[in-house]
């Protein structure tokens, strides 16, 4: 959070304790050591009047889902935000395209999924703030390597509004073998509802007809998660 004085100053970066400014943080622990705001931040720059880069950093991740729906925006969505522009713009596009060459330059490098906690491991960090549901879908390979990860839904995530189509569309277009459904729970309890089981049993029962296999449905938390492939909760029991 920025802190401000009644005047309305706001606190900016160079006047943080060398601690926490994201450069000094980089160079002394490394960039896994960042948050994704400050590695959004870095790049940025520079804030506004209003607030420092790394409280513009968390508000333009938070308003666009986290990186996958910030990588989505478009040239003018981006310009038109309050506290970018076309600098700030090229300088995000110029980056976000930078890693999506990387990961198709050595596919050999894509996050492999084993278990729920690897999938947590790689939404957790933008997930588990969100001050609204989000769904979003990993699409994997027969190696069970990620190809990538789409946010489907914000706001109400039940069976009435998500649709099986919208759920399998980019692995159909992969030619994904199966995916991986998460979403979150904003009140930071992962318990599922009646809701989140049947929409698990919606989707098993859609990935057949795609000959698409839905491997898990995980709900996020505060600290939190469960997936409902372990607890058999949506899926076909086993034994």
């Amino acid at each position: 959070m920025v802190e401000s004085s009644p005047s309305g100053y706001h606190v900016t970066v160079r006047e943080l304790p060398s601690g926490e400014r994201p450069r000094e943080r980089l160079r002394h622990a490394g960039p896994s050591a960042l948050s994704t705001a400050e590695l959004v931040a870095i790049i940025l720059r520079t804030g506004t009047p209003e607030e420092n880069v790394i409280a513009l950093a968390s508000r333009l991740l938070a308003h666009y889902g986290g990186l996958p729906g910030l990588a989505k925006a478009s040239w003018g969505e981006l310009c038109a935000y309050r506290g970018v522009g076309e600098a700030k713009a090229a300088e995000l596009k110029a980056a976000l395209e930078l890693g999506r060459r990387l990961l198709a330059a050595q596919p050999e490098d894509r996050p492999v999924v084993a278990s729920p906690l690897d999938v947590v491991s790689l939404v957790q960090s933008e997930m588990e703030s969100l001050d609204q549901e989000e769904l979003r879908v990993l699409s994997l390979n027969t190696r069970k390597q990620v190809l990538g990860i789409q946010t489907i839904y914000r706001g109400n995530v039940s069976t009435a509004v998500v649709r099986a189509a919208e759920v399998f569309r980019q692995a159909v277009r992969d030619n994904s073998p199966c995916v991986i459904v998460v979403h979150n729970h904003p009140s930071g309890d992962p318990t599922p509802s009646p809701e989140d089981i049947a929409m698990t049993e919606h989707l098993v029962a859609a990935g057949r007809l795609f000959d698409i296999e839905l491997l898990d449905h995980i709900i996020l938390g505060q600290r939190r998660f469960v997936s409902l492939k372990e607890q058999q909760l949506g899926f076909p029991k086993v034994g």
